[in-house]
């Protein structure tokens, strides 16, 4: 099937504008654009609007009325999917890692907003109960006569990562209308793997000399390059393409997580000053903000060269900047 075949459920503002960051660039020594993916609009953009729409097309053909996923206190995913769930007149249910909060900001006050049913599991026992959990929510919104429809933890799957190779077909056409070549580098925060994998099947279909390369911001290396390949290889299957992947060429940086995902790190912080000083730009201490240091010290240490064109994709995230103002205000 050809992309264009696929159902979608149009929710983003599209196409968002890439901008470039000419003080921050001659700084760098590159030349530096931003994919504004944080300006998707819906539940207050970022990059899992453009899985959603494709997520939204599958749970609507199967008659779902109730999205169940998870992520963290502050997954945009999550409050991506309330969001969804609430237009389309479902029910919501977010299984998130973290102890019940005391107050709740950010993303977590608008889940609450949207309407979601939260739940919320011990940070050390997670990864042990979110499937048996999600399962146990499925069965009894069976049980209550309703069609559940499980999302995964950051709409990583074959589905979701098309959004992804659409946005790369999206820039492909914004580069060529501005007379812009191909970058040689697209970089963006890596947490769960989808819109890494999108961006793969969509560069090697559409750039193909172009490379990318995620930041982790929250596991190593070596899981990423195998949760990211087989995504990729399963999207590209469903668009019936031949291109596969192995772990190793997938190019993953898993030095800039800091002391775990979700926790924001010195130089995250460091890195959302600067943008913000320099471009007037917000990033956020989870995803992006550690994912512009990312960028900082590979062009440090040479891994991307001096004079590269550089594509940095903005995921979105700003809620997150709220709950974690305390480490950025005496800055």
């Amino acid at each position: 099937m050809k992309l264009a075949d696929f159902d979608r459920v149009p929710l983003g503002f599209l196409p968002t504008p890439v901008e470039a960051m000419e003080r921050l660039g001659a700084e760098l020594g590159i030349g530096l654009r931003i994919k504004r993916d944080d300006y998707t609009g819906f539940g207050v953009g970022g990059n899992k609007i453009r899985k959603m729409e494709y997520l939204m097309a599958d749970a609507r053909s199967q008659g779902a009325n109730v999205l169940i996923t998870t992520g963290g206190h502050q997954s945009n995913h999550a409050r991506t999917v309330a969001a969804a769930a609430a237009k389309f007149g479902m029910r919501s249910v977010l299984v998130l890692r973290g102890d019940r909060p005391d107050t709740y900001q950010g993303n977590l006050l608008l889940d609450r907003i949207f309407g979601a049913e939260l739940e919320f599991l011990d940070p050390d026992a997670y990864f042990d109960l979110i499937e048996e959990r999600m399962e146990a929510h499925a069965e009894a919104a069976r049980q209550n006569g309703e069609v559940p429809f499980i999302i995964p933890l950051g709409g990583a799957n074959a589905t979701g990562a098309l959004g992804y190779v659409r946005a790369v077909e999206e820039m492909r056409a914004q580069y060529e209308a501005s007379g812009a070549r191909a970058p040689d580098v697209v970089l963006l925060p890596c947490g769960s793997g989808g819109t890494f994998a999108g961006l793969l099947v969509g560069c090697k279909m559409f750039w193909p000399q172009t490379r990318v390369i995620g930041i982790s911001v929250s596991r190593d290396a070596a899981w990423f390059q195998g949760v990211v390949s087989k995504i990729a290889n399963e999207c590209a299957n469903l668009l019936g393409e031949t291109f596969i992947w192995q772990p190793e060429d997938v190019s993953v940086a898993d030095r800039f997580v800091g002391t775990r995902y979700g926790v924001p790190s010195d130089d995250g912080n460091s890195a959302i000053l600067r943008v913000g000083r320099t471009e007037g730009l917000l990033l956020d201490p989870v995803y992006t903000g550690k994912a512009m240091a990312g960028l900082f010290g590979l062009v440090e240490d040479g891994t991307i060269a001096q004079g590269s064109e550089v594509t940095f994709i903005h995921c979105g995230g700003s809620p997150a900047l709220y709950p974690f103002a305390e480490t950025l205000v005496d800055a």
